[in-house]
């Protein structure tokens, strides 16, 4: 896998996500001749032969300027009715806009289950797969209407990450107010240093992340740097740059300021990438120096390696797992409900009849159901013990 950035033409599959205030103006609505130019863009990379897939913010943004509602913070039966408006409105400006250049849009509207459940994720892939098949451009988004605070992404670039990885893109294009990543907030520090080219995303770089930069978006760089984690987990280069400019891929082409970074080196089966993407672990479980080598030789989780279990979760639930740092170093499903897994926690597996009453299997994570999502420091490029599918 390279670590060197080439040409946009050059990728064979590409997801574009566009922040709202990119297409939306609070006093004027939609930015149709920014829309028509970004069409063009989408077109002349499609020309080159890439399937192209666009995760469109801006609903909500939208529906407020067409029900004339108040600026400030919305309720959420405001935001929902601001979303039922606004995402007719947009599918409509993408089919038009698109339709210049004899495109077909499809409009794929995702909550966070279609991407955490496994049976809704995959009919969800089916669907857009075979969009693409048919020569549409899928565009998607979340579908506000129906999701709650508790039950949704809250961002599109972490919506982008999930469906980069799901449908097997090779290139994530994130296009916001800022062009790229910074050693520390511009506006804030001005000797922060631009960074163009991010070989892995270690801790040092997780903490350059600032806090929400436009009133119109949900995302700031904390959760572009999340989207970073799971689409180069799984393979997928993607590319920070500012969407202010008309014609913004053409821009990235031309050599405009732009932040890439490099997809894993061994990225992860298609199964491991849906569970190093859940957005929502369901419990974690914390374990010994023992048993974080254990997971480095590509080893299951046994009980023994487990000190602390938190959370409330069942068997095949999707759980974190904390190295001696503290911090997250793998993913994976729970051989155990969290009860259980308590009782068995710093035990040996041959003790397991005799504590839960039944032969349970030996592992609290099996290897096959786990993956790497955090490397030491002393690791110049963490081993993954399987190959991309």
């Amino acid at each position: 896998m390279t670590k060197t950035r080439k040409p946009l033409q050059k990728y064979r599959r590409v997801v574009i996500k566009i922040g709202s205030a990119l297409l939306v103006d609070r006093a004027t609505g939609l930015k149709k001749a920014w829309l028509d130019a970004m069409c063009v863009d989408i077109a002349a990379l499609r020309a080159k032969g890439a399937d192209v897939l666009v995760v469109s913010s801006g609903a909500i943004a939208l529906g407020r300027t067409v029900l004339n509602l108040p600026s400030g913070a919305l309720k959420l039966e405001e935001s929902q009715a601001a979303a039922a408006v606004g995402q007719i409105a947009l599918a409509r400006a993408w089919s038009e806009s698109l339709s210049t250049d004899a495109i077909v849009a499809g409009q794929v509207l995702l909550t966070l289950g279609d991407t955490e459940e496994r049976r809704r994720y995959l009919n969800a892939r089916a669907t857009i797969n075979q969009l693409l098949k048919l020569g549409a451009v899928p565009i998607i988004n979340e579908n506000d209407t129906v999701a709650t605070t508790e039950i949704r992404y809250g961002d599109n670039d972490r919506l982008a990450a999930r469906v980069a990885t799901m449908v097997g893109a090779d290139l994530l294009v994130l296009l916001s107010d800022i062009d790229g990543l910074y050693s520390a907030p511009p506006h804030l520090d001005p000797d922060a240093r631009f960074l163009d080219t991010i070989a892995e995303i270690t801790p040092e770089i997780e903490a350059m992340a600032g806090g929400a930069a436009s009133e119109l978006s949900r995302g700031g760089m904390r959760t572009k740097i999340d989207a970073g984690k799971i689409a180069t987990t799984a393979g997928c280069a993607m590319i920070i740059a500012s969407g202010k400019p008309d014609h913004p891929l053409a821009a990235i082409e031309d050599g405009a300021r732009s932040s890439w970074f490099a997809p894993s080196g061994s990225p992860v089966t298609a199964r491991k990438t849906w569970i190093a993407g859940q957005l929502l672990p369901a419990g974690t479980l914390s374990i010994d120096a023992g048993a974080e080598e254990a997971l480095r030789s590509g080893k299951s989780l046994l009980p023994a390696g487990v000190r602390e279990v938190k959370g409330t979760f069942s068997r095949g639930d999707t759980i974190a797992i904390l190295g001696q740092s503290g911090r997250e170093i793998a993913r994976g499903l729970a051989g155990y409900d969290a009860d259980e897994a308590r009782q068995i926690a710093g035990r040996k597996s041959a003790e397991i009849a005799a504590i839960l009453g039944y032969a349970g299997r030996a592992a609290m994570v099996h290897r096959d159901d786990l993956v790497m999502t955090g490397k030491r420091a002393d690791e110049k490029d963490g081993r993954r013990d399987e190959v991309h599918a």
